[in-house]
């Protein structure tokens, strides 16, 4: 977001600019790459009309994408909630000494997809309840985190509302990954979870609603404890991977694995229908 805000601001070179805190200049090349992948920034460093809308977002930049690809889903009204949601302190409280009980509450709002859909059906329950802080106290939910989502859903929908940005609502699941397909793993042959570029193993958080384990999913956020944990998790098909973000996922740049083998196969496939003049919609399935 700081990165897009300066930009805006005319700042041209963003690696030789004077910071009274100056990042690493590895950091600073990996958010530009961000970026560029993102759509907010073209090869030559310059915003896009993407990073345009972008800026105006106040959002981490994989959320402000999330919310604008939903026009293109036809679900706008879904992700601007769980835009809101996400960039909100955990919606779950879960005190020591009501651990299982808090678990027992969660699993009423489990959404068989995923955390990020279940994470929306509380925010549908607390709307439906009225907003209701003792109903948040009741079902272990953080009252102020849902607050403060709805505030910030209210700003995302007059900033969509200024760019004529139309909001509707169909489709969620495949939208997510527009905004975070840089955070993806899958399960290799030990049954682990193991991130897709940078081979790191991790585990689903405690706190997921998923009751199996989806061979691919994409995450919210990586949590160091005594393990490395994602959090907030959906399941996904690589093949959304590979009709959505098929820049990042330019196999000719892929670390080898089992993932590019899969991911490979995938594009083969996609590559043969778009050559015979397939529907490829069937990928999207």
């Amino acid at each position: 977001m700081v990165v897009l805000q300066m930009l805006k601001l005319g700042v041209e070179n963003l690696i030789k600019f004077d910071f009274m805190d100056p990042p690493a200049p590895e950091t600073m090349m990996r958010a530009l790459e961000l970026l560029n992948y993102l759509g907010a920034l073209n090869d030559e460093c310059e915003m896009t009309k993407v990073g345009e809308i972008m800026s105006e977002f106040p959002l981490d930049p994989q959320l402000s994408k999330m919310a604008i690809s939903s026009v293109d889903f036809e679900c706008s009204c879904e992700a601007l909630s769980i835009v809101s949601l996400l960039s909100v302190p955990q919606v779950f409280v879960r005190p020591s000494e009501a651990k299982e009980a808090s678990d027992q509450a969660r699993m009423k709002f489990a959404h068989i997809d995923g955390d990020h859909l279940t994470m929306l059906n509380v925010y549908h329950s607390y709307k439906k309840n009225n907003e209701d802080p003792d109903w948040c106290y009741k079902n272990f939910v953080n009252f102020r985190s849902l607050q403060t989502a709805d505030n910030v859903r209210l700003q995302l929908v007059r900033i969509m509302e200024k760019f004529d940005l139309k909001m509707s609502t169909i489709i969620i699941l495949k939208n997510d990954i527009c905004g975070f397909f840089t955070n993806v793993a899958h399960i290799e042959g030990s049954n682990e979870y193991s991130t897709v570029k940078d081979f790191q193993v991790v585990h689903l958080h405690p706190s997921t609603t998923l009751k199996q384990k989806p061979e691919w999913v994409i995450y919210n956020e990586y949590v160091q404890t005594s393990k490395n944990y994602i959090r907030t998790v959906t399941a996904i098909k690589p093949e959304w991977l590979m009709m959505l973000a098929s820049k990042y996922y330019d196999m000719k740049n892929f670390p080898p694995g089992s993932a590019k083998r899969i991911l490979s196969q995938i594009a083969e496939k996609i590559r043969i229908a778009k050559k015979y003049g397939e529907d490829d919609s069937k990928f999207f399935m």
